[in-house]
């Protein structure tokens, strides 16, 4: 199995692989062209209030994971989605991208896990 993180910005030589955008809101100043995507998930993101009240705050994080986590469990569109990911990365390189700065706090960490765990 093999999930890759990465940042959206900056991003100078794009990861072949399955690349999935899993932000809800579109990266600015990123073109459709210039991100490569096989898919834009936005249905597995957290949701915009869980969003705003984490404001990538790594004080919060434990708690924003398990309020994320509940989010995913008690969406059954999520949860398929979060299958569809995890049969992807059972047959080639998943490479999950996002557009948040902070590379340790943010729901594509606590998404990768929920699809190795």
């Amino acid at each position: 199995m093999s999930v890759i993180l990465r940042r959206i910005y900056g991003e100078e030589h794009p990861l072949e692989g399955n690349r999935i955008l899993i932000d809800r809101v579109w990266p600015r100043g990123i073109s459709k062209e210039k991100a490569k995507l096989n898919e834009w998930m936005k249905e597995i993101s957290p949701s915009p209030s869980l969003r705003k009240w984490f404001d990538h705050d790594p004080d919060k994080f434990e708690d924003f994971k398990k309020a994320y986590q509940e989010e995913i469990y008690g969406s059954k569109t999520a949860q398929t989605k979060l299958q569809e990911l995890k049969k992807m990365a059972t047959n080639e390189r998943l490479v999950l991208l996002f557009g948040a700065k902070d590379m340790e706090h943010n729901h594509a960490v606590v998404l990768k896990e929920m699809i190795e765990g």
